[in-house]
Protein backbone atom coordinates (compact mmCIF):
# COMPACT_ATOMS: atom_id res chain seq x y z
CA UNK A 1 0.00 0.00 0.00
CA UNK A 2 1.24 3.46 -0.82
CA UNK A 3 0.29 7.21 0.22
CA UNK A 4 0.12 9.19 -2.77
CA UNK A 5 1.54 12.59 -2.90
CA UNK A 6 -0.33 15.67 -1.58
CA UNK A 7 -1.52 18.25 -4.24
CA UNK A 8 -1.72 21.93 -3.13
CA UNK A 9 -5.35 21.51 -3.38
CA UNK A 10 -7.09 18.19 -4.02
CA UNK A 11 -10.72 17.37 -4.17
CA UNK A 12 -12.10 13.70 -3.57
CA UNK A 13 -15.31 12.65 -5.10
CA UNK A 14 -16.88 9.18 -4.67
CA UNK A 15 -19.34 8.52 -6.74
CA UNK A 16 -20.48 9.56 -10.15
CA UNK A 17 -23.86 9.67 -11.36
CA UNK A 18 -26.29 12.92 -10.82
CA UNK A 19 -24.97 13.84 -7.50
CA UNK A 20 -20.73 13.21 -7.46
CA UNK A 21 -20.34 14.44 -11.57
CA UNK A 22 -22.75 17.08 -10.89
CA UNK A 23 -20.05 17.86 -7.91
CA UNK A 24 -17.27 17.25 -9.92
CA UNK A 25 -17.90 19.71 -13.26
CA UNK A 26 -19.24 22.95 -11.03
CA UNK A 27 -15.95 22.67 -9.09
CA UNK A 28 -13.76 22.43 -12.14
CA UNK A 29 -15.98 25.53 -13.51
CA UNK A 30 -15.50 27.38 -10.20
CA UNK A 31 -11.58 26.21 -9.84
CA UNK A 32 -9.42 25.74 -12.81
CA UNK A 33 -6.11 24.89 -10.52
CA UNK A 34 -7.94 22.16 -7.94
CA UNK A 35 -7.07 18.71 -9.02
CA UNK A 36 -10.27 17.00 -8.84
CA UNK A 37 -10.39 13.00 -8.57
CA UNK A 38 -13.27 11.30 -9.12
CA UNK A 39 -13.84 6.96 -8.06
CA UNK A 40 -16.55 5.25 -9.42
CA UNK A 41 -16.49 1.49 -9.05
CA UNK A 42 -18.23 0.67 -11.91
CA UNK A 43 -17.66 1.17 -15.28
CA UNK A 44 -20.46 4.55 -16.08
CA UNK A 45 -19.76 7.64 -14.73
CA UNK A 46 -23.03 9.61 -15.43
CA UNK A 47 -26.12 7.97 -16.88
CA UNK A 48 -29.46 8.83 -17.16
CA UNK A 49 -30.96 6.03 -14.65
CA UNK A 50 -34.32 7.61 -14.63
CA UNK A 51 -34.56 6.47 -18.39
CA UNK A 52 -33.18 3.07 -18.01
CA UNK A 53 -36.96 1.75 -18.13
CA UNK A 54 -37.73 3.29 -21.68
CA UNK A 55 -34.52 1.33 -23.25
CA UNK A 56 -35.70 -1.88 -22.05
CA UNK A 57 -39.24 -1.37 -23.71
CA UNK A 58 -37.40 0.55 -26.66
CA UNK A 59 -38.90 3.70 -26.65
CA UNK A 60 -35.95 5.62 -26.14
CA UNK A 61 -34.05 2.99 -28.65
CA UNK A 62 -30.29 4.56 -28.67
CA UNK A 63 -28.18 3.37 -25.80
CA UNK A 64 -26.06 6.09 -26.11
CA UNK A 65 -28.11 8.73 -25.27
CA UNK A 66 -28.53 7.54 -21.91
CA UNK A 67 -24.65 7.68 -21.21
CA UNK A 68 -24.79 11.86 -20.10
CA UNK A 69 -21.13 12.18 -19.83
CA UNK A 70 -18.25 9.27 -20.52
CA UNK A 71 -15.14 8.93 -18.48
CA UNK A 72 -13.21 10.16 -21.43
CA UNK A 73 -15.52 13.18 -22.25
CA UNK A 74 -15.21 14.64 -18.37
CA UNK A 75 -11.18 14.01 -18.70
CA UNK A 76 -10.89 15.96 -21.68
CA UNK A 77 -13.59 18.34 -21.31
CA UNK A 78 -13.42 19.24 -17.38
CA UNK A 79 -9.82 17.72 -17.24
CA UNK A 80 -11.17 15.76 -14.30
CA UNK A 81 -9.03 12.59 -12.87
CA UNK A 82 -11.80 9.84 -13.42
CA UNK A 83 -11.16 6.36 -12.01
CA UNK A 84 -13.50 3.66 -12.90
CA UNK A 85 -13.75 0.48 -11.45
CA UNK A 86 -12.33 1.69 -8.47
CA UNK A 87 -14.06 1.41 -5.45
CA UNK A 88 -13.39 3.74 -2.48
CA UNK A 89 -13.73 0.83 1.17
CA UNK A 90 -12.77 3.34 3.50
CA UNK A 91 -12.01 6.66 5.08
CA UNK A 92 -8.77 8.00 7.67
CA UNK A 93 -10.44 11.37 8.50
CA UNK A 94 -7.11 11.84 10.95
CA UNK A 95 -4.88 11.31 7.95
CA UNK A 96 -7.89 12.79 5.09
CA UNK A 97 -6.92 9.62 2.53
CA UNK A 98 -9.62 7.18 1.26
CA UNK A 99 -8.79 3.78 0.97
CA UNK A 100 -9.14 2.87 -2.81
CA UNK A 101 -9.38 -0.60 -4.33
CA UNK A 102 -8.65 -1.03 -8.36
CA UNK A 103 -10.96 -4.07 -9.78
CA UNK A 104 -8.93 -6.22 -12.04
CA UNK A 105 -5.56 -5.13 -10.62
CA UNK A 106 -2.43 -7.18 -12.11
CA UNK A 107 -1.03 -7.46 -8.54
CA UNK A 108 -1.77 -7.52 -4.91
CA UNK A 109 0.49 -4.59 -4.68
CA UNK A 110 -1.58 -2.59 -7.09
CA UNK A 111 -4.88 -3.77 -5.99
CA UNK A 112 -5.36 -1.19 -2.83
CA UNK A 113 -3.90 2.12 -2.21
CA UNK A 114 -4.87 5.48 0.05
CA UNK A 115 -5.56 8.41 -1.90
CA UNK A 116 -4.88 11.91 0.41
CA UNK A 117 -7.94 14.77 0.26
CA UNK A 118 -8.25 18.51 1.15
CA UNK A 119 -12.40 18.06 0.95
CA UNK A 120 -13.70 14.89 0.17
CA UNK A 121 -17.63 14.24 -1.58
CA UNK A 122 -19.74 11.56 -1.07
CA UNK A 123 -22.16 10.68 -3.63
CA UNK A 124 -22.25 6.37 -3.34
CA UNK A 125 -25.82 6.21 -3.96
CA UNK A 126 -28.26 3.54 -3.22
CA UNK A 127 -28.82 0.30 -3.56
CA UNK A 128 -32.19 -2.10 -4.41
CA UNK A 129 -33.09 -3.34 -1.63
CA UNK A 130 -32.89 -7.25 -2.50
CA UNK A 131 -35.52 -9.60 -0.10
CA UNK A 132 -33.56 -12.68 2.18
CA UNK A 133 -35.88 -15.21 0.47
CA UNK A 134 -35.50 -18.73 -1.13
CA UNK A 135 -34.50 -18.19 -5.08
CA UNK A 136 -33.80 -14.71 -4.80
CA UNK A 137 -30.09 -14.80 -6.42
CA UNK A 138 -31.48 -17.03 -9.67
CA UNK A 139 -29.86 -15.04 -12.68
CA UNK A 140 -33.33 -14.13 -13.66
CA UNK A 141 -33.97 -12.76 -10.67
CA UNK A 142 -32.72 -8.90 -11.74
CA UNK A 143 -33.06 -5.12 -9.94
CA UNK A 144 -32.50 -2.09 -12.01
CA UNK A 145 -30.22 0.38 -10.91
CA UNK A 146 -27.58 1.13 -13.31
CA UNK A 147 -26.70 0.35 -17.49
CA UNK A 148 -25.29 -2.96 -16.36
CA UNK A 149 -28.47 -4.31 -14.43
CA UNK A 150 -30.46 -2.25 -17.92
CA UNK A 151 -28.27 -4.76 -20.59
CA UNK A 152 -29.00 -7.50 -18.42
CA UNK A 153 -32.65 -7.39 -18.15
CA UNK A 154 -33.14 -6.12 -21.99
CA UNK A 155 -30.73 -8.69 -23.38
CA UNK A 156 -33.72 -11.61 -21.96
CA UNK A 157 -36.28 -9.82 -23.33
CA UNK A 158 -34.97 -9.75 -27.02
CA UNK A 159 -33.82 -12.56 -26.59
CA UNK A 160 -37.55 -13.69 -27.16
CA UNK A 161 -37.88 -16.34 -23.92
CA UNK A 162 -39.76 -14.08 -21.58
CA UNK A 163 -43.29 -14.50 -22.27
CA UNK A 164 -44.47 -13.68 -18.77
CA UNK A 165 -42.51 -11.72 -15.93
CA UNK A 166 -43.46 -10.89 -12.49
CA UNK A 167 -42.35 -6.86 -11.07
CA UNK A 168 -42.00 -7.04 -7.05
CA UNK A 169 -43.46 -3.18 -5.84
CA UNK A 170 -45.72 -0.80 -7.30
CA UNK A 171 -43.44 2.11 -6.60
CA UNK A 172 -42.11 4.56 -9.67
CA UNK A 173 -39.51 1.50 -11.25
CA UNK A 174 -42.25 -1.11 -10.90
CA UNK A 175 -44.81 0.54 -12.65
CA UNK A 176 -42.13 2.04 -15.19
CA UNK A 177 -40.96 -1.71 -16.00
CA UNK A 178 -44.75 -2.98 -16.36
CA UNK A 179 -45.61 -0.45 -18.45
CA UNK A 180 -42.43 -0.99 -20.31
CA UNK A 181 -42.19 -4.81 -20.76
CA UNK A 182 -46.10 -4.96 -21.58
CA UNK A 183 -44.84 -2.75 -24.78
CA UNK A 184 -42.51 -5.88 -25.54
CA UNK A 185 -45.09 -7.80 -25.69
CA UNK A 186 -44.76 -9.55 -22.24
CA UNK A 187 -47.49 -10.60 -19.83
CA UNK A 188 -46.53 -9.63 -16.96
CA UNK A 189 -48.00 -9.47 -13.03
CA UNK A 190 -47.36 -7.01 -10.39
CA UNK A 191 -46.79 -7.74 -6.81
CA UNK A 192 -47.38 -4.75 -4.20
CA UNK A 193 -47.44 -5.51 -0.48
CA UNK A 194 -49.24 -2.56 0.41
CA UNK A 195 -52.95 -2.33 -0.17
CA UNK A 196 -52.56 0.38 -3.46
CA UNK A 197 -50.22 0.70 -6.16
CA UNK A 198 -47.89 4.04 -6.01
CA UNK A 199 -48.12 4.09 -1.50
CA UNK A 200 -46.88 7.77 -1.42
CA UNK A 201 -50.12 8.84 -2.57
CA UNK A 202 -53.77 8.90 -1.15
CA UNK A 203 -55.82 6.34 -2.02
CA UNK A 204 -58.75 7.56 -4.19
CA UNK A 205 -56.00 9.19 -6.51
CA UNK A 206 -53.80 5.86 -6.74
CA UNK A 207 -56.91 4.36 -8.19
CA UNK A 208 -57.15 5.42 -11.70
CA UNK A 209 -53.00 4.05 -12.09
CA UNK A 210 -54.67 0.58 -10.45
CA UNK A 211 -57.32 0.87 -13.31
CA UNK A 212 -55.27 1.75 -16.07
CA UNK A 213 -52.55 -1.24 -15.23
CA UNK A 214 -55.78 -3.17 -15.39
CA UNK A 215 -56.95 -2.14 -18.76
CA UNK A 216 -53.77 -2.81 -20.00
CA UNK A 217 -54.20 -6.40 -18.93
CA UNK A 218 -51.75 -6.41 -16.23
CA UNK A 219 -52.56 -9.08 -13.13
CA UNK A 220 -52.60 -6.84 -9.89
CA UNK A 221 -51.71 -8.44 -6.61
CA UNK A 222 -51.83 -5.78 -3.86
CA UNK A 223 -51.64 -6.39 -0.40
CA UNK A 224 -49.77 -9.44 -0.45
CA UNK A 225 -45.85 -10.03 0.11
CA UNK A 226 -43.38 -12.56 -2.23
CA UNK A 227 -42.88 -15.52 -0.08
CA UNK A 228 -40.48 -17.38 -2.24
CA UNK A 229 -39.14 -18.19 -5.05
CA UNK A 230 -39.27 -21.49 -7.45
CA UNK A 231 -37.01 -22.69 -9.11
CA UNK A 232 -35.87 -24.91 -12.26
CA UNK A 233 -31.54 -25.27 -12.18
CA UNK A 234 -30.50 -21.75 -11.43
CA UNK A 235 -33.71 -20.07 -13.19
CA UNK A 236 -36.84 -18.79 -11.65
CA UNK A 237 -40.13 -20.77 -12.76
CA UNK A 238 -42.55 -19.08 -10.76
CA UNK A 239 -43.30 -17.24 -7.27
CA UNK A 240 -45.33 -18.27 -4.45
CA UNK A 241 -46.88 -14.89 -2.38
CA UNK A 242 -48.01 -15.08 1.11
CA UNK A 243 -51.46 -15.86 0.35
CA UNK A 244 -50.37 -18.70 -1.34
CA UNK A 245 -50.68 -17.57 -5.22
CA UNK A 246 -48.25 -18.76 -7.26
CA UNK A 247 -47.44 -17.09 -10.58
CA UNK A 248 -45.05 -18.75 -13.30
CA UNK A 249 -42.72 -16.31 -14.62
CA UNK A 250 -39.61 -16.49 -17.08
CA UNK A 251 -38.25 -13.17 -15.34
CA UNK A 252 -38.83 -11.44 -12.02
CA UNK A 253 -37.80 -7.54 -11.51
CA UNK A 254 -37.38 -6.43 -7.54
CA UNK A 255 -38.41 -2.70 -7.22
CA UNK A 256 -39.21 -2.96 -3.60
CA UNK A 257 -37.41 0.38 -2.93
CA UNK A 258 -33.97 1.23 -2.20
CA UNK A 259 -31.60 1.59 0.92
CA UNK A 260 -28.58 4.09 0.80
CA UNK A 261 -24.90 2.93 0.42
CA UNK A 262 -24.02 5.09 3.78
CA UNK A 263 -21.68 1.99 5.26
CA UNK A 264 -18.78 3.99 4.26
CA UNK A 265 -19.78 6.87 6.26
CA UNK A 266 -20.91 5.06 9.19
CA UNK A 267 -17.58 3.38 9.28
CA UNK A 268 -15.42 6.54 9.26
CA UNK A 269 -18.14 8.33 12.02
CA UNK A 270 -19.62 10.10 10.62
CA UNK A 271 -23.38 11.47 12.16
CA UNK A 272 -26.28 9.40 10.44
CA UNK A 273 -29.64 10.82 10.51
CA UNK A 274 -33.18 9.59 11.44
CA UNK A 275 -33.99 8.08 8.43
CA UNK A 276 -30.97 6.43 7.83
CA UNK A 277 -28.97 9.35 5.36
CA UNK A 278 -25.83 10.71 6.32
CA UNK A 279 -26.65 13.94 8.29
CA UNK A 280 -26.00 17.13 6.53
CA UNK A 281 -26.19 21.20 6.81
CA UNK A 282 -27.09 23.43 4.18
CA UNK A 283 -24.09 23.12 2.85
CA UNK A 284 -24.07 19.55 2.38
CA UNK A 285 -21.10 19.42 4.87
CA UNK A 286 -21.58 16.15 7.39
CA UNK A 287 -20.67 16.01 10.81
CA UNK A 288 -17.28 16.13 9.15
CA UNK A 289 -16.30 19.59 8.05
CA UNK A 290 -14.16 18.48 5.44
CA UNK A 291 -16.32 15.88 3.94
CA UNK A 292 -19.76 16.22 2.01
CA UNK A 293 -22.95 14.33 1.08
CA UNK A 294 -24.60 14.67 -1.69
CA UNK A 295 -27.98 12.46 -3.47
CA UNK A 296 -29.47 9.41 -2.29
CA UNK A 297 -27.22 8.48 0.55
CA UNK A 298 -27.89 11.91 1.93
CA UNK A 299 -30.64 13.68 4.12
CA UNK A 300 -31.62 16.88 2.85
CA UNK A 301 -34.18 19.27 4.95
CA UNK A 302 -37.90 17.73 3.74
CA UNK A 303 -39.86 21.11 2.81
CA UNK A 304 -43.15 20.09 4.47
CA UNK A 305 -41.76 19.18 7.66
CA UNK A 306 -38.41 21.12 7.96
CA UNK A 307 -36.64 18.01 9.00
CA UNK A 308 -34.14 15.80 7.71
CA UNK A 309 -34.83 12.99 5.53
CA UNK A 310 -33.96 10.85 2.67
CA UNK A 311 -35.69 11.84 -0.97
CA UNK A 312 -34.17 9.68 -3.38
CA UNK A 313 -34.61 11.46 -6.45
CA UNK A 314 -32.36 12.57 -9.16
CA UNK A 315 -33.35 16.64 -9.14
CA UNK A 316 -32.40 16.79 -5.39
CA UNK A 317 -29.53 15.10 -6.46
CA UNK A 318 -28.00 17.00 -9.04
CA UNK A 319 -28.45 20.34 -7.65
CA UNK A 320 -27.14 19.39 -4.15
CA UNK A 321 -23.84 18.15 -5.99
CA UNK A 322 -24.10 21.59 -7.82
CA UNK A 323 -23.55 23.32 -4.44
CA UNK A 324 -21.48 20.92 -3.18
CA UNK A 325 -18.95 20.66 -5.78
CA UNK A 326 -18.78 25.08 -5.57
CA UNK A 327 -18.57 24.84 -1.82
CA UNK A 328 -15.82 22.12 -1.37
CA UNK A 329 -13.46 24.45 -3.67
CA UNK A 330 -14.22 28.02 -2.68
CA UNK A 331 -15.46 27.76 0.71
CA UNK A 332 -18.73 29.31 -0.34
CA UNK A 333 -21.95 28.54 -2.35
CA UNK A 334 -25.77 29.28 -2.14
CA UNK A 335 -27.33 27.33 0.95
CA UNK A 336 -29.32 24.13 -0.52
CA UNK A 337 -32.87 25.17 -0.33
CA UNK A 338 -35.89 22.27 1.03
CA UNK A 339 -36.54 19.38 -1.14
CA UNK A 340 -40.19 18.93 -1.76
CA UNK A 341 -40.64 15.34 -3.20
CA UNK A 342 -41.98 16.66 -6.26
CA UNK A 343 -42.05 13.72 -8.83
CA UNK A 344 -44.55 11.78 -11.41
CA UNK A 345 -44.65 8.97 -13.33
CA UNK A 346 -46.75 7.59 -16.60
CA UNK A 347 -48.27 4.44 -16.58
CA UNK A 348 -49.83 3.58 -19.98
CA UNK A 349 -52.61 6.12 -20.75
CA UNK A 350 -52.54 7.72 -17.38
CA UNK A 351 -49.76 9.99 -15.20
CA UNK A 352 -49.51 10.98 -12.08
CA UNK A 353 -47.54 13.62 -9.60
CA UNK A 354 -47.10 14.40 -6.54
CA UNK A 355 -45.17 17.32 -4.65
CA UNK A 356 -45.23 17.71 -0.47
CA UNK A 357 -47.69 16.01 1.91
CA UNK A 358 -50.13 13.61 1.00
CA UNK A 359 -53.11 13.81 3.58
CA UNK A 360 -51.91 10.35 4.91
CA UNK A 361 -48.40 11.68 5.32
CA UNK A 362 -49.68 14.67 6.74
CA UNK A 363 -51.50 12.41 9.47
CA UNK A 364 -48.66 10.25 9.99
CA UNK A 365 -46.19 13.13 10.53
CA UNK A 366 -48.48 14.89 12.63
CA UNK A 367 -49.22 17.63 10.83
CA UNK A 368 -52.70 20.16 11.19
CA UNK A 369 -53.38 19.89 7.33
CA UNK A 370 -57.01 19.63 5.75
CA UNK A 371 -57.64 19.36 1.77
CA UNK A 372 -60.00 19.74 -1.35
CA UNK A 373 -60.18 17.90 -4.53
CA UNK A 374 -61.51 18.92 -7.21
CA UNK A 375 -62.09 17.46 -11.37
CA UNK A 376 -61.55 19.51 -14.02
CA UNK A 377 -59.90 19.50 -18.04
CA UNK A 378 -56.79 20.31 -18.48
CA UNK A 379 -57.70 22.74 -20.99
CA UNK A 380 -60.64 24.65 -21.87
CA UNK A 381 -63.25 22.23 -22.09
CA UNK A 382 -64.63 23.25 -25.58
CA UNK A 383 -61.42 22.80 -27.54
CA UNK A 384 -60.92 19.11 -28.86
CA UNK A 385 -58.89 16.66 -26.72
CA UNK A 386 -59.54 17.85 -23.71
CA UNK A 387 -58.51 15.42 -20.76
CA UNK A 388 -60.21 15.23 -17.22
CA UNK A 389 -57.38 15.53 -14.21
CA UNK A 390 -58.03 15.05 -10.25
CA UNK A 391 -56.46 17.72 -8.27
CA UNK A 392 -56.16 16.99 -4.55
CA UNK A 393 -54.42 20.18 -3.06
CA UNK A 394 -53.10 19.94 0.94
CA UNK A 395 -53.17 22.94 3.07
CA UNK A 396 -53.21 24.29 6.75
CA UNK A 397 -56.17 24.75 7.61
CA UNK A 398 -55.61 28.11 9.80
CA UNK A 399 -53.22 29.91 7.61
CA UNK A 400 -54.04 28.44 3.97
CA UNK A 401 -49.91 27.35 4.26
CA UNK A 402 -49.76 24.93 0.74
CA UNK A 403 -48.40 21.48 1.91
CA UNK A 404 -48.96 19.57 -1.25
CA UNK A 405 -50.58 17.93 -3.78
CA UNK A 406 -51.43 15.37 -5.88
CA UNK A 407 -52.87 15.30 -9.64
CA UNK A 408 -53.46 12.51 -11.89
CA UNK A 409 -55.14 12.49 -15.67
CA UNK A 410 -53.86 12.79 -18.99
CA UNK A 411 -51.58 15.90 -20.50
CA UNK A 412 -50.93 19.16 -18.24
CA UNK A 413 -50.77 17.24 -14.90
CA UNK A 414 -47.02 18.00 -14.65
CA UNK A 415 -47.46 21.64 -15.58
CA UNK A 416 -49.81 21.85 -12.85
CA UNK A 417 -47.61 19.81 -9.95
CA UNK A 418 -44.57 22.05 -10.89
CA UNK A 419 -46.59 25.04 -10.69
CA UNK A 420 -48.00 24.29 -6.92
CA UNK A 421 -44.64 23.02 -5.73
CA UNK A 422 -43.13 26.35 -6.76
CA UNK A 423 -45.52 28.07 -4.51
CA UNK A 424 -44.73 25.26 -1.91
CA UNK A 425 -40.59 26.84 -2.37
CA UNK A 426 -41.75 30.46 -1.83
CA UNK A 427 -43.88 29.66 1.45
CA UNK A 428 -47.05 30.02 -0.76
CA UNK A 429 -50.55 29.85 0.60
CA UNK A 430 -54.14 29.29 -0.73
CA UNK A 431 -54.99 32.52 -1.13
CA UNK A 432 -51.67 33.18 -3.63
CA UNK A 433 -52.76 30.32 -5.72
CA UNK A 434 -56.05 31.60 -6.43
CA UNK A 435 -54.40 35.15 -7.21
CA UNK A 436 -51.55 33.74 -9.69
CA UNK A 437 -51.64 34.72 -13.74
CA UNK A 438 -50.95 31.28 -15.63
CA UNK A 439 -50.95 31.62 -19.39
CA UNK A 440 -54.00 30.38 -21.03
CA UNK A 441 -55.45 30.02 -24.73
CA UNK A 442 -57.75 26.87 -25.27
CA UNK A 443 -55.15 24.37 -26.70
CA UNK A 444 -53.24 24.91 -23.33
CA UNK A 445 -55.38 25.69 -19.97
CA UNK A 446 -58.87 27.22 -19.07
CA UNK A 447 -59.24 31.02 -18.02
CA UNK A 448 -59.82 29.19 -14.24
CA UNK A 449 -56.93 26.86 -14.62
CA UNK A 450 -57.25 23.73 -12.43
CA UNK A 451 -54.78 25.07 -10.29
CA UNK A 452 -57.55 28.26 -9.63
CA UNK A 453 -60.06 25.65 -9.22
CA UNK A 454 -58.74 24.08 -6.11
CA UNK A 455 -57.40 27.37 -4.73
CA UNK A 456 -60.49 28.91 -4.50
CA UNK A 457 -62.15 25.64 -2.65
CA UNK A 458 -59.35 26.05 -0.12
CA UNK A 459 -60.00 29.52 0.06
CA UNK A 460 -63.70 28.68 0.55
CA UNK A 461 -62.90 26.50 3.88
CA UNK A 462 -60.62 29.26 5.03
CA UNK A 463 -63.65 31.58 4.76
CA UNK A 464 -65.79 29.14 5.68
CA UNK A 465 -68.10 29.57 2.68
CA UNK A 466 -67.81 26.03 2.69
CA UNK A 467 -67.26 22.96 3.89
CA UNK A 468 -66.05 19.70 2.55
CA UNK A 469 -66.15 16.17 3.86
CA UNK A 470 -62.94 14.48 2.38
CA UNK A 471 -64.29 11.62 -0.07
CA UNK A 472 -62.93 8.83 2.27
CA UNK A 473 -64.81 9.71 4.99
CA UNK A 474 -67.76 7.92 6.47
CA UNK A 475 -71.31 9.63 5.30
CA UNK A 476 -72.77 7.07 8.38
CA UNK A 477 -74.99 10.19 10.44
CA UNK A 478 -75.41 12.35 7.87
CA UNK A 479 -78.12 13.22 5.81
CA UNK A 480 -77.10 13.22 2.20
CA UNK A 481 -78.47 14.69 -1.42
CA UNK A 482 -77.18 13.80 -4.25
CA UNK A 483 -77.70 16.57 -6.48
CA UNK A 484 -77.00 15.18 -9.82
CA UNK A 485 -79.65 13.85 -12.77
CA UNK A 486 -81.09 10.16 -12.14
CA UNK A 487 -79.43 9.23 -15.07
CA UNK A 488 -76.67 10.02 -13.78
CA UNK A 489 -77.23 8.38 -10.53
CA UNK A 490 -78.39 4.91 -11.72
CA UNK A 491 -75.11 4.58 -14.20
CA UNK A 492 -72.46 5.93 -11.00
CA UNK A 493 -74.53 5.68 -7.77
CA UNK A 494 -72.11 6.96 -4.78
CA UNK A 495 -70.57 4.46 -2.96
CA UNK A 496 -71.49 3.82 0.27
CA UNK A 497 -74.49 6.37 0.46
CA UNK A 498 -77.33 3.63 1.38
CA UNK A 499 -80.71 6.01 1.93
CA UNK A 500 -79.03 9.11 -0.36
CA UNK A 501 -81.61 11.61 -1.06
CA UNK A 502 -81.93 12.70 -4.64
CA UNK A 503 -82.95 15.74 -5.93
CA UNK A 504 -81.54 17.79 -8.60
CA UNK A 505 -79.31 20.78 -7.95
CA UNK A 506 -81.40 22.58 -10.49
CA UNK A 507 -84.80 21.70 -8.46
CA UNK A 508 -83.14 21.99 -5.08
CA UNK A 509 -84.80 25.46 -4.14
CA UNK A 510 -88.26 24.46 -4.43
CA UNK A 511 -87.96 20.79 -2.42
CA UNK A 512 -86.22 21.97 0.83
CA UNK A 513 -89.34 20.49 2.60
CA UNK A 514 -88.20 17.05 1.38
CA UNK A 515 -84.76 17.73 3.56
CA UNK A 516 -84.71 17.84 7.56
CA UNK A 517 -82.74 20.54 8.49
CA UNK A 518 -82.14 19.82 12.02
CA UNK A 519 -79.74 16.81 10.54
CA UNK A 520 -76.44 17.43 9.54
CA UNK A 521 -76.15 17.27 5.76
CA UNK A 522 -73.36 16.46 2.83
CA UNK A 523 -74.45 17.28 -0.84
CA UNK A 524 -72.63 15.02 -3.35
CA UNK A 525 -72.83 15.70 -7.36
CA UNK A 526 -70.30 14.06 -9.90
CA UNK A 527 -67.06 16.11 -9.37
CA UNK A 528 -67.75 18.67 -6.92
CA UNK A 529 -69.59 21.87 -9.12
CA UNK A 530 -73.53 21.25 -8.51
CA UNK A 531 -72.52 20.03 -4.95
CA UNK A 532 -71.08 23.66 -4.33
CA UNK A 533 -73.73 25.33 -5.45
CA UNK A 534 -76.13 22.98 -3.45
CA UNK A 535 -74.61 23.66 -0.49
CA UNK A 536 -74.69 27.23 -0.84
CA UNK A 537 -78.20 27.05 -1.00
CA UNK A 538 -78.76 24.56 1.74
CA UNK A 539 -76.56 27.05 3.85
CA UNK A 540 -78.07 30.20 3.49
CA UNK A 541 -81.24 28.15 4.51
CA UNK A 542 -80.46 27.28 7.63
CA UNK A 543 -78.73 23.66 6.76
CA UNK A 544 -75.09 22.31 8.67
CA UNK A 545 -74.12 20.92 5.13
CA UNK A 546 -70.91 19.99 3.71
CA UNK A 547 -69.45 19.03 0.21
CA UNK A 548 -68.30 15.56 -0.95
CA UNK A 549 -65.08 16.89 -1.79
CA UNK A 550 -64.68 15.55 -5.23
CA UNK A 551 -68.02 14.64 -5.77
CA UNK A 552 -69.05 10.68 -6.81
CA UNK A 553 -66.66 10.62 -9.44
CA UNK A 554 -63.47 10.88 -6.73
CA UNK A 555 -65.77 9.22 -3.89
CA UNK A 556 -66.74 6.04 -5.45
CA UNK A 557 -62.53 5.40 -6.34
CA UNK A 558 -62.24 4.73 -2.58
CA UNK A 559 -64.37 1.73 -2.75
CA UNK A 560 -63.73 0.44 -5.13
Amino acid sequence: MSVEHNAPFRLVIVGGVAGGASAATRARRMNEQAEIILFEKDEDVSFANCGLPYHIGEEIENRDALVVASADFLRRRFRLDVRTREEVVSIDRDKRCVTVVRQGATSEQDKTYEQSYDKLILAPGASPIVPDLPGVDASNVLTLRNLVDMDRIKARVDSGLVRRAVVVGAGYIGLEMVEQLRRRGVAVDLVELRDQVLPLLDHEMARPIDDSLRRNNVGVYLGVGLESIQLDGDLATSVRLSDGTELSTDLVILGIGVRPNSGLATEAGLEIGNTGGISIDEFSRTSDSNIYAVGDASEPVYGPTGTPMRVPLAGPANRSGRLAGEHAVTGHSAAATPVWGTSVVRVFDVSVGMTGLTRASAKRFGKDATSVTIVAKHHAGYFPGAEVMTLKLTFEPGTGKVLGAQCVGGEGIDKRIDVIATAMHFGGTVRDLAGLDLAYAPPFGSAKDPVHMAAFAACNALDEVESFRDSEDSLDDVQIVDVRGAGEIEKAPLRESSGAIHIPVDELRERLGELDRAKPTVVSCAVGVRGHIAARILRQNGFEVQNLSGGATVRNRCFE
